[in-house]
């Protein structure tokens, strides 16, 4: 009898385990991850057209390496939103991945992504500080060289600090199911759950 009584809760959880993990644990860890992106880029997207828009008034009103400075937000910040808007669509319109695994791959290439990103966002700080430092060298237009360096700089800096913020929301959301992950088996037809005592 005890042992039809564990054979029968054990069945039960794992109907659960299984029920939640092909349902509601990836449907709501997907959404969750919708939810970050969208964040992201809505962050993103604030910040290009605030660029823009200073960057438009800066560069009309401004002279010498101050309007550079703004010319090259501008220009900058029509990348950033094009990228924040494509983001957000293609994160808003993403069908729900049909497994926890799919969704952790996802998840996974984003991340690396995100660092990717961070990469090249010290390789734009890098070449900000080598403009500025050009114009010192240089009589044919140095003022533009030093504006369009620390608008380079504050960008770089920018995008390295959201990118590294972004991802480390975003590994914690992994995290969780990579820890989910590691309990479950699924086989064909099958799916089991690894105990430890």
């Amino acid at each position: 009898m005890q042992k039809l009584f564990l054979l029968l809760i054990l069945s039960l959880f794992l109907f659960g385990i299984d029920s939640f993990a092909q349902n509601s644990s990836i449907a709501e860890a997907y959404q969750q991850d919708v939810k970050i992106r969208k964040t992201g880029m809505a962050i993103l997207g604030t910040w290009a057209v605030g660029n823009m828009i200073t960057g438009a008034i800066g560069r009309s009103q401004a002279t010498g390496q101050n309007a550079y400075f703004h010319e090259m937000n501008l220009i900058w910040n029509v990348v950033n939103l094009g990228i924040a808007g494509a983001g957000y669509y293609f994160t808003a319109t993403g069908d729900t991945p049909e497994s926890a695994s799919v969704l952790l791959n996802d998840q996974v290439s984003f991340q690396k992504t995100l660092l990717f990103n961070a990469g090249l966002d010290l390789t734009y700080i890098a070449g900000g500080f080598y403009l500025m430092e050009r114009a010192k060298n240089t009589t044919n237009r140095p003022e533009r060289l030093r504006g369009y360096g620390k608008s380079v700089i504050l960008q770089g800096s920018f995008l390295f600090v959201f990118d590294i913020i972004l991802h480390t929301i975003h590994s914690k959301q992994s995290s969780q199911i990579s820890d989910f992950l590691s309990y479950v088996q699924i086989g064909p037809n099958q799916v089991g759950i690894v105990l430890g005592f």
